[in-house]
């Protein structure tokens, strides 16, 4: 659940709240969607039922329901909902490609499971599993979901069938929330500063988990409702997988920072009686993430380096693309350092792998299916192809294609090949007509006019629609869309196109994409709740660095034109002093003092945090003299007028 799973989503923490919106008016599948999805069934080894076997291996227990509530009685995980049309044994419905389905099932299988002796997992609490270590007195826990309250019920659940312990350590495999957020319903700040539990996270991590929700946060957010489906109905026409998991959590994500930064791959620490070893992987999966050895057990933890299905390169709620290369690359290094070793490998989503004659074989398909798809961009690119076409020419050679665990269920091929292209060669795909195309909104109208009017367009396209085009109707219909919102009829034949294309999808993303788009098309866009990215402990952990560059991006140039105001900040419990200066419509942060700021301001940065948290206002700061303010206060309250706040519920498949 990459860059914010977004997300970050996470995404990557999707604190969302329940929007009032009318339930969307789905259609049934179409003949062409039924025929595309029977397709699937004769084209993949649905006979092969080895997955189903890992998934339910080393089952313990699971409760009657799993329905988490936070402390105001909002339920923040419910996996009942997705109970009442996925079961096991059920084919799958004609709306839903039926690998997706088969990967849905396997993802219910959840509960308590032992790994290997002393190593246990909790599956189905959240997108993520959360993993448990049994040290010689307490837990070690590897990734503590997303949501405080979903760790919690977690731990006490184990402890409920195994015996309360407490928890000694918190290791975050990497920098996405769904992996940190939850630490605060288990630990607190408190028990860390009194190192009553260690919290180890890889180098940089705290700049990484920062930075991803605070810069781009609200634009990531916003994306990350369409890829994760977030208003969707749970039933067989809407939400059924997130392809790492069934969906995100909804609580209010915390964040306690390491006290312990790994820095070098080979570093070994000793927890509680357990040894482990590290691997950095950054660059990877995440830009700051590592593995773990546990020698004494012959068992290898794999973060998100490796998962039941193709990831991301670059997760369709945005982020910065990764490095394919480099991800098959430490993959080729953990098969070396400890692939013959392993007794089984286990990760933060989906089931383990055991034995090493099945270890190797799955970690070189997962290494392969990286390295196949950037070097066969790479090689189609060179050959003066575009990001569009190479994505529409690559295809996986069998022993890829017919492998489950590299299945698109997350990331795709298509979209992958396109984000290996994207790295190298960015945006502009060397045509001088798109150079400076015209904008959406503009080149709609233009070619509404050039082919004969919304009415003649709208009657092709239903032709088309009826035909099974459904890509092509999308992108003739987007047009129409944008050259006239209001028009109903537009609205619902892209609806319709979206829908169908959704049906067929076999990533979960790609299906909640669809469908979210159709969603809105038909109800419109949301107007109540949002994302909360920049949550309260994110906040907190910013340094006065991350501040000012996130004030920056918040600057409206058009306000900020042909100002020149030096603001000097004092952090008295930082014991630190900076000048923010507005210059050229740019905002810049320095530690350099000028002799004479036009404002200056003394306070502490537990002050400013609670400004920023807005529990506090700066005229009531300056007021109760937890803002000491000089110079002219009148510029310093227009500097503040030129701040954006960010509207979440921006408009995406409508202009």
């Amino acid at each position: 659940m990459n860059r914010t799973k977004r997300v970050l989503l996470a995404a990557l923490s999707l604190t969302l709240a329940q929007s009032s919106i009318a339930a969307t008016q789905s259609k049934p599948a179409t003949t062409f969607t039924k025929d595309a999805n029977d397709a699937v069934l004769n084209a993949l080894p649905f006979k092969d039922r080895k997955d189903f076997e890992n998934a339910q291996r080393g089952f313990i227990a699971k409760p009657d329901t799993v329905t988490i509530k936070d402390a105001q009685g909002n339920v923040v995980w419910d996996l009942e909902q997705y109970k009442t049309y996925i079961s096991i044994d059920k084919e799958a419905p004609d709306t839903v490609n039926p690998s997706l389905w088969r990967n849905s099932q396997l993802v219910m299988q959840h509960g308590l499971f032992e790994v290997t002796e002393g190593i246990y997992q909790i599956r189905g609490f959240d997108l993520t599993n959360i993993t448990f270590i049994k040290g010689k007195t307490g837990w070690i826990i590897f990734d503590p979901l997303i949501s405080p309250e979903t760790a919690k019920a977690a731990l006490d659940f184990i402890n409920q069938q195994l015996g309360e312990r407490p928890v000694v350590a918190i290791i975050y495999s990497h920098s996405h929330i769904d992996h940190y957020g939850g630490a605060t319903g288990i630990a607190t700040a408190e028990q860390v500063a009194a190192g009553k539990v260690q919290i180890i996270a890889p180098e940089h991590f705290t700049e990484h988990a920062v930075s991803e929700n605070v810069i781009a946060g609200n634009a990531m957010g916003r994306r990350a409702v369409y890829m994760y489906g977030a208003m969707l109905p749970r039933n067989a026409k809407g939400g059924v997988n997130g392809g790492l998991g069934m969906t995100v959590s909804t609580g209010l994500a915390g964040l306690l920072l390491p006290s312990h930064e790994i820095t070098k791959t080979g570093e070994k620490l000793t927890i509680d009686g357990v040894n482990m070893e590290f691997q950095l992987t950054p660059g990877s999966e995440a830009p700051a993430e590592m593995n773990t050895w546990f020698p004494d057990m012959k068992a290898l933890w794999m973060a998100e380096n490796s998962t039941n299905t193709m990831h991301n390169i670059l997760t369709l709620r945005g982020a910065q693309v990764r490095d394919a290369l480099i991800w098959s690359s430490f993959l080729d290094e953990t098969i070396d350092t400890w692939g013959s070793q392993a007794k089984v490998k286990f990760q933060s989503h989906h089931w383990p792998v055991w034995d090493s004659e099945n270890i190797i074989p799955y970690f070189k398909k997962q290494r392969d299916i990286y390295k196949f798809t950037h070097d066969q961009s790479v090689r189609l690119m060179n050959q003066g192809y575009t990001g569009e076409e190479i994505s529409e020419m690559i295809t996986l050679p069998a022993e890829l294609e017919q492998n489950w665990p590299t299945r698109g269920y997350y990331g795709t091929l298509r979209h992958n090949s396109r984000a290996v292209y994207q790295r190298y060669m960015g945006w502009y795909n060397g045509n001088p007509a798109n150079l400076n195309n015209l904008p959406p909104e503009m080149v709609a109208k233009k070619y509404m006019e050039f082919m004969g009017g919304e009415a003649a367009v709208l009657k092709k396209a239903q032709a088309s629609f009826d035909k099974g085009e459904y890509r092509w109707v999308a992108e003739v219909m987007k047009h129409a869309v944008f050259a006239n919102p209001k028009s109903k009829a537009a609205k619902e034949l892209l609806a319709d196109a979206f829908e169908q294309l959704g049906y067929q999808a076999e990533s979960g993303p790609w299906r909640s994409v669809y469908l979210q788009g159709a969603y809105e098309l038909r109800n419109g866009v949301p107007s109540a709740g949002g994302t909360q990215t920049a949550t309260p402990d994110t906040i907190r952990a910013m340094t006065p660095e991350m501040l000012f560059d996130f004030l920056a991006v918040r600057l409206d140039s058009s306000k900020a034109e042909g100002k020149l105001v030096n603001i000097s900040i004092d952090f008295t419990d930082l014991k630190s002093q900076y000048t923010l200066t507005l210059e050229n419509a740019v905002l810049h942060h320095s530690k350099n003092q000028v002799d004479k700021p036009d404002v200056a301001l003394v306070m502490s940065m537990k002050t400013m945090n609670s400004i920023q948290l807005k529990e506090l206002t700066f005229d009531e700061a300056i007021k109760d003299g937890s803002v000491k303010i000089s110079g002219d206060k009148k510029l310093f309250k227009e500097f503040l007028g030129m701040l954006d706040d960010f509207n979440f519920w921006f408009n995406v498949v409508t202009p």
